[in-house]
């Protein structure tokens, strides 16, 4: 696989990536568990709820000294806020606190669902984008509100597979498809894989990469199971570029049926 892949990074925000699996770090039994999953994921940003973790009190344990900001992307999200003026307050803060300025974006509608709060998304990403944020956004699987938060500014959109921590895996692959075709910016499925066969389509519908948590650490073993989402993303990347057989109505044969004795 390497000669595919040479070459083949992930760009946001003017920033190369060679690993197109992005995971949280929240859910797990403790921050060793985190750093063991994060380092078998092979992943290169993580992403870190402001208002859950601790960033910055260190008489507790702090995230930074089991996962190096040194080493990984820190990608602050705004998990928890249910309005635009929220969402804008918690980036500012981890701004200050830790310099932090490619954000992910999300505003919630209600706690049943967690689905997105689109028009206080929208407003959101308008404040950030003015005030210099580079804005990753959660957002629903709806082409037309991608297409609005593109032209915002946003520097990648973040489509729902399913409810967050549903587990459910892609439900609408036709509303995705739909989104990356019509996208001029990295385009990551967000929330709801469940394992890595979800995450192995996200990639083979032609997502530039995929977030996910709860799938790692809600897994038996986040450490096996942070292996399988990485090579279950590498190979549905790899399957993507190589370009899948085309689906026939009736059988084909596998040999040649010509000259036949």
């Amino acid at each position: 696989m390497e000669p595919t892949k040479e070459g083949d990074f992930f760009e946001v925000a003017g920033r190369r990536f060679q690993s197109r699996l992005l995971v949280g770090t929240g859910k797990y039994k403790d921050f060793e568990e985190t750093a063991l999953a994060i380092d078998a994921s092979g992943a290169e940003i993580v992403t870190v709820a402001v208002r859950r973790v601790n960033l910055s009190d260190p008489s507790q344990p702090m995230l930074m000294d089991f996962v190096d900001p040194k080493k990984y992307t820190y990608l602050p999200n705004t998990a928890g806020c249910y309005t635009a003026d929220d969402a804008v307050r918690t980036l500012r803060l981890a701004r200050e606190a830790g310099g932090w300025n490619l954000v992910k974006l999300e505003v919630l509608g209600d706690q049943k669902t967690l689905y997105p709060d689109v028009v206080e998304t929208l407003k959101a990403a308008e404040s950030l984008i003015k005030d210099g944020f580079d804005v990753m956004v959660y957002t629903s699987d709806d082409p037309i509100i991608a297409k609005a938060l593109e032209d915002l500014g946003c520097c990648a959109i973040m489509p729902l597979a399913a409810p967050i921590g549903s587990g459910l895996g892609i439900q609408n692959p036709v509303n995705i498809r739909l989104i990356i075709e019509q996208s001029n910016v990295p385009v990551l499925v967000d929330a709801g894989v469940g394992t890595a066969s979800d995450a192995a389509i996200a990639m083979e519908l032609g997502c530039d990469g995929v977030l996910m948590n709860t799938a790692i650490a809600a897994a038996k073993d986040p450490i096996a199971m942070a292996q399988a989402m990485k090579l279950a993303v590498e190979a549905g990347r790899l399957a993507y570029k190589a370009g899948r057989m085309p689906r026939k109505l009736y059988a084909d044969p596998s040999s040649p049926v010509g000259g036949l004795i």
